[in-house]
């Protein structure tokens, strides 16, 4: 499904200008959002990272029309991935962003398998660096090279997923993902800082993790560390919770990890309040 101009269309193909800067240089911010039975989970934290995304680049979002998109999809099936997009809009060539940008604000949805949630996942890691010292590394941007090759060379390698460092060597995130460690009774996660997307679940994990009696660290991780973890796991809004079961040749116990198995249920609590629906809804596909 797509909507576009505040239609909803079944096709996803749509006159498109060339000129858009979207298209030709990457110059739009994206957003990927579950939604189950007509409801969006933590819609309005997706809507504020997608507007203050384009503030970042210097461009407008309306939040009432990405949630009107939003709403829309979210009604169209029961379980889906919503993707919504805002580029800077058309401009002359050149690198230099228009003086009065017009943005252009489309979002599609596609069936978001069960099956997906809360699966374990290995990951290889990959030699690609991620850029710390970019401000784009903190945004969802089209600019996903990196991970593209990153995840070809995971899956010739016969991983599901790559593990990146930054350019200093600390673990900064998975592909498709924010990265955890579980090291005794603390949760770590690298910080923004380390080239990391805020992730809406990361986010979320980490403003539940006391209650499960695990406490909360940002910090920066080198990969020996992460390597001596008791589990570890990555987060998105479509897998929530992955339980990692290798990284490289280092096998994890993650999905029998008690500590991850009381984040599972926390944050499935969560989901199924945010969307009004049960929690089987959310986990039919099984605990971790």
């Amino acid at each position: 499904m797509l909507w576009l101009d505040g239609r909803l269309g079944a096709e996803t193909v749509a006159p498109f200008d060339l000129t858009d800067r979207g298209l030709s240089l990457g110059d739009a911010v994206f957003d990927t959002a579950l939604a189950l039975d007509g409801r969006v989970a933590f819609a309005d934290a997706h809507l504020d990272r997608l507007v203050a995304g384009a503030e970042t680049l210097g461009f407008s979002v309306d939040p009432d029309r990405a949630r009107a998109a939003l709403r829309a999809l979210a009604a169209t099936g029961p379980r889906l991935a919503i993707r919504t997009t805002a580029t800077r809009g058309t401009g002359p060539r050149g690198l230099k962003p228009p003086a009065e940008p017009r943005p252009v604000l489309y979002a599609t949805a596609a069936p978001s398998a069960a099956a997906l949630a809360f699966a374990p996942l290995s990951l290889w890691v990959t030699g690609i660096a991620r850029n710390e010292t970019s401000p784009v590394s903190h945004l969802k941007t089209p600019g996903y090279l990196d991970a593209v090759l990153a995840a070809r060379e995971a899956a010739a390698a016969g991983f599901d997923e790559a593990l990146f460092r930054n350019t200093r060597g600390r673990v900064a995130c998975a592909g498709t993902g924010n990265l955890f460690g579980i090291l005794g009774d603390r949760l770590v996660t690298p910080p923004l800082a380390d080239g990391v997307l805020p992730g809406i679940v990361r986010a979320e994990v980490l403003g539940l993790a006391g209650g499960v009696g695990l406490h909360p660290e940002e910090r920066s991780l080198a990969l020996p560390e992460l390597l001596a973890a008791d589990a570890v796991f990555l987060t998105n809004s479509l897998r929530l919770i992955a339980p990692v079961r290798a990284v490289g040749e280092t096998r994890f116990a993650s999905a029998g990890h008690p500590g991850l198995a009381r984040l599972v249920a926390a944050l499935t609590d969560r989901v199924a309040a945010s969307c009004g629906v049960p929690t089987s809804r959310v986990a039919e596909a099984g605990g971790p």
